[in-house]
């Protein structure tokens, strides 16, 4: 049997990159967000709160990339989807530590592995998911 402890992770570099990618999208539609990046095991890499941010914005865009990068899929629809028929999902997910399932959260995906997560907040989840799919867009 071979066991390998190769787990990939996002750089300091790729974290900033998207970091900045998202800050540029926040500033282009005049949104006073946070934005968070994680790596897979959910620790902090990467965080900016800009000016004016609603100061719920701060823990809601940690949360967001926690919870993406926990599950390995958006928060939002996504989770919508795959938890609107489960009355013991839908019950318990609540009550997880940094869980949240508001949009604007998403894995961050590199050669088809997952490298961490970014969290967007600060006004509709659609503005968030707007910053989060910009600063994404940078990895392809």
């Amino acid at each position: 049997m071979k066991i390998s402890f190769d787990i990939p992770f996002i750089t300091d570099e790729a974290a900033e990159a998207l970091l900045l990618a998202a800050i540029k999208e926040a500033k282009n539609i005049n949104l006073p967000a946070s934005i968070a990046i994680v790596d897979p095991a959910g620790r902090l890499k990467a965080f900016r709160s800009l000016d004016h941010a609603p100061h719920v914005s701060l823990e809601t865009a940690i949360k967001k990339a926690k919870t993406a990068v926990g599950f390995g899929f958006p928060t939002g629809h996504a989770w919508h989807e795959f938890k609107k028929n489960d009355p013991i999902l839908n019950e318990g997910a609540g009550q997880l530590p940094d869980f949240i399932l508001l949009g604007g959260g998403s894995p961050i995906m590199y050669e088809g592995k997952m490298i961490g997560a970014i969290g967007v907040s600060g006004g509709h989840y659609e503005q968030d998911e707007k910053c989060v799919k910009a600063a994404l867009v940078i990895l392809k």
